[in-house]
């Protein structure tokens, strides 16, 4: 093989690479490989986090189970630009915040996630005055 031969390919590969990289990610992950919809789990504890950062906001909250035993939640929320929409901010949260969740739970053997989550003031009022308060699931594509 010449020379010409390498640089040519060389070319096209480093081509292909651009218009790869160039291209918009649309694609999106489905929650089924990692959330049970087939169940529903409910917690009420207090906020220690809420992350409003892409690709999807998170919150993190302490809660005790019906065994007594408290645990650190993790729940996936929408992006960020969605919870906006829906009346929500960054400091729609705080530290120290009483909450309850009902949503899906993780599949992850031992952990305590969930998604999918309706989100409400221990009374059942909605956390942000009339938003939404559930996040609704994308149909599949």
């Amino acid at each position: 093989m010449n020379l010409n031969r390498w640089t040519y390919a060389a070319a096209v590969a480093l081509m292909g690479a651009l218009v790869l990289t160039a291209m918009p990610v649309t694609a999106h992950h489905s929650s089924g490989p990692f959330y049970d919809s087939s169940k529903r789990v409910e917690i009420q504890g207090t906020v220690t986090k809420f992350v409003f950062k892409n690709p999807h906001a998170a919150l993190y909250l302490d809660a005790t189970d019906s065994t007594g035993t408290k645990a650190e939640w993790q729940i996936e929320l929408g992006a960020p630009a969605s919870l906006v929409r829906t009346g929500w901010t960054p400091d729609t949260l705080k530290a120290g915040v009483e909450i309850k969740a009902s949503g899906q739970p993780s599949r992850a053997e031992g952990t305590h996630g969930m998604c999918c989550a309706r989100i409400t003031k221990p009374d059942g009022s909605p956390i942000v005055a009339g938003g939404r308060v559930q996040e609704e699931q994308q149909p599949p594509k």
